[in-house]
């Protein structure tokens, strides 16, 4: 892979605030609110989970973007009071006070990501699917996710493809299909791809709520499925202007370790932090972090 492919390619995680990394990725006595900070000097862009739940507030925002080097990027959800409690029906006033909370984000806001329930079926949602894509703003890159298979026609690319938005690649497969490659078909909608590797949902808690796995270590490998993204990736490499790829812990049971192993099968190093640097983060060198990431990239 040439040096101008691999710039087009950019990984991440599934948000970046996780107690389990502790030790593992961050050092052991970082202050939570220099996770980010730390973060991003190991990965160009991270997708926000908790944007999912309410709009940021001002000061968080701009704690983001003051905290993050000049080429950084994040991609944030959409809010759920929008796609599952509206479910993209009269939501015009939340839709907008969202995005004017993201207006000093803007710089450094890549894509905006619409991520559907899987019980949002086209027979109740196409018409509202397609009144919520002749609103969205040109200022802004959407992706969607569609969980529901019932999308997967023609006529739903072709309007995705129309308004320049793009489909979104999720592998949720199950645990017990780990070692097999996806097959499915999916489609490009427009000039970049988003992957999310999400894995299986169960693996996080039992039937008592309680967490099953700490999300601190690799606890299992997908070799084949990993292998199988990655010349998906590569195929589609010269046909995109970038390909935005993130990554849940419950893919194989720690996120910034599978990014890694994504990274070495597309051919390019993805350092992670050395076990001195897990340690312990002096004050020395969380400095040094924060003057690096000020000079120009």
């Amino acid at each position: 892979m040439n040096l101008n492919d691999q710039q087009k390619i950019r990984l991440g995680t599934c948000a970046w605030s996780f107690e389990e990394w502790r030790g593992s990725f961050y050092p052991a006595d970082l202050p939570a609110d220099r996770s980010l900070e730390f973060y991003s000097r190991y990965f160009p862009a991270v997708e926000v989970d908790s944007t999912f739940y309410s709009a940021p507030a001002d000061s968080t925002v701009a704690r983001w973007v003051e905290s993050t080097p000049a080429s950084f990027r994040f991609i944030c959800k959409l809010p759920r009071t929008i796609t599952h409690a509206c479910r993209l029906r009269d939501c015009r006033a939340d839709f907008a006070a969202f995005l004017r909370a993201m207006e000093a984000l803007a710089p450094k806001l890549q894509v905006i990501l619409i991520q559907l329930p899987p019980s949002y079926a086209p027979k109740e949602g196409k018409p509202a699917l397609r009144d919520f894509l002749e609103q969205l703003p040109r200022d802004f890159r959407f992706a969607i996710e569609f969980r529901h298979p019932g999308w997967h026609r023609p006529q739903v690319i072709r309007l995705l493809e129309k308004h320049r938005v793009c489909w979104v690649w999720a592998d949720t497969s199950p645990l017990n299909e780990r070692n097999l490659a996806p097959f499915e078909l999916w489609p490009r909608t427009t000039d970049f791809l988003y992957v999310r590797l999400l894995g299986d949902y169960a693996t996080r808690y039992d039937g008592d709520g309680q967490r099953v796995h700490p999300y601190g270590k690799l606890l299992w490998k997908r070799e084949a499925a990993l292998e199988s993204w990655a010349l998906k990736i590569e195929r589609h490499l010269q046909e995109v202007r970038n390909v935005w790829t993130f990554v849940n812990n419950h893919y194989e049971g720690f996120a910034p370790e599978t990014c890694q192993r994504l990274a070495q099968r597309l051919r390019y190093e993805l350092p992670l932090p050395t076990p001195f640097e897990t340690a312990s983060a002096t004050p020395g060198q969380l400095d040094l972090f924060r003057s690096e990431s000020s000079e120009p990239t």
